[in-house]
């Protein structure tokens, strides 16, 4: 077994173990939430490459829950056409398409929304409040509904953001929630709303419509990212994508020798305790990395970011040996962060 050999998520193949993760394209966006040819040209372009499963960048469920202004959005029908062309580009290269749904909670940006709104209220911002019930309730179902738009765009399913201290992530962890009602205590009640999304999803789309969750290996314990891992196989999610848990998670000390960072171990060591397909990522970078992972059943895919964007043809380069044009890693930050133009290996030819 290796990168190249074919896996099924509930029910559906994909051709490989080669995943593109939810990169958000800065800027690329409008403020009314609605992507444009930039975003179809770039997916298709990376599906074209030999990417088996491609996860479209963080999509969100509610306009005053961006992270950014001009973050795309599946709040409304309206968004639907759009990111259709989306969905058909990555399919017609023989990709399975899923899109990422997503609310920031208290990261929400100051100026999207007067109070930020999260599980409980964060001392440490002035802007910050806790949700009502009735507040959760219409969250759940403006969830449940991007879902479903996203079906109705043609994508393969969906994968909830539950990692890198956005919403999902704040009521799942103790660092954050301190709710005292059925949404806060126990791990049980901390994925409640979680739990509910994915039952309402299961009830209103097809069975073959994928679920998936990108989990924080640490929230904030890497003790806790398994226990959570474990329910969220029990309530129906079909593959895990281990990432981290924001500023509140600890990350685990690491074996002597391991050759990965803490990321990749939590998915490592969430893969042992799991029975679904479990996604590792960051700073995988090379194919002789990501076939250690898979050939030795460490975890059962790879999601290779910033590479995948500094060379879309990674996948076909990797099953050819052929050279790879890796991210050199610019130092202090991506600079991608401003706008994907900005990154040295930008290839504008693709986009013209």
């Amino acid at each position: 077994m290796d990168i190249f050999t074919p896996i099924q998520i509930n029910g559906v193949t994909i051709k490989n173990r080669l995943v593109l993760p939810p990169i958000v394209n800065f800027g690329w966006g409008d403020k009314e939430g609605f992507a444009n040819n930039k975003h179809v040209v770039h997916y298709k372009r990376i599906a074209k490459g030999g990417a088996g499963l491609i996860v479209v960048e963080a999509t969100c469920v509610q306009p005053n829950g961006r992270i950014f202004s001009y973050q795309l959005g599946l709040w409304d029908d309206s968004h639907i056409d759009n990111l259709a062309e989306i969905a058909q580009a990555i399919k017609s290269q023989g990709a399975v398409a899923l899109i990422q749904i997503h609310h920031a909670g208290l990261l929400t940006h100051k100026r999207l929304c007067e109070f930020a709104h999260g599980p409980s209220i964060d001392n440490e911002k002035d802007n910050s409040a806790e949700m009502s019930e009735e507040q959760i309730i219409q969250l759940r179902n403006d969830f449940i509904q991007a879902a479903q738009r996203a079906y109705r765009a043609g994508f393969d399913g969906v994968e909830l953001h539950g990692a890198h201290g956005y919403l999902l992530n704040q009521f799942a962890t103790s660092a954050i929630n301190h709710r005292t009602d059925s949404y806060g205590g126990s791990h049980e009640n901390m994925l409640r709303l979680a739990k509910e999304i994915v039952d309402g999803i299961k009830s209103t789309t097809p069975e073959s419509f994928i679920i998936g969750y990108r989990t924080a290996g640490c929230s904030p314990t890497l003790d806790d990212g398994i226990a959570i891992a474990k329910l969220l196989e029990q309530y129906g999610v079909h593959y895990l994508h281990v990432s981290h848990g924001g500023t509140t998670g600890i990350n685990p000390e690491l074996p002597a020798g391991l050759a990965f960072n803490q990321i990749v171990y939590m998915g490592t060591q969430i893969k042992k305790h799991v029975n679904i397909p479990v996604i590792a990522v960051n700073q995988i970078k090379t194919p002789e990395r990501a076939n250690l992972l898979v050939s030795q059943g460490l975890v059962d895919m790879v999601a290779i970011g910033r590479d995948m964007l500094t060379d879309p043809d990674w996948a076909a380069k990797a099953q050819n040996n052929e050279a790879i044009n890796l991210c050199v890693d610019c130092q202090p930050r991506c600079k991608r962060f401003t706008k994907p133009e900005s990154c040295p290996l930008f290839d504008e030819s693709i986009y013209s």
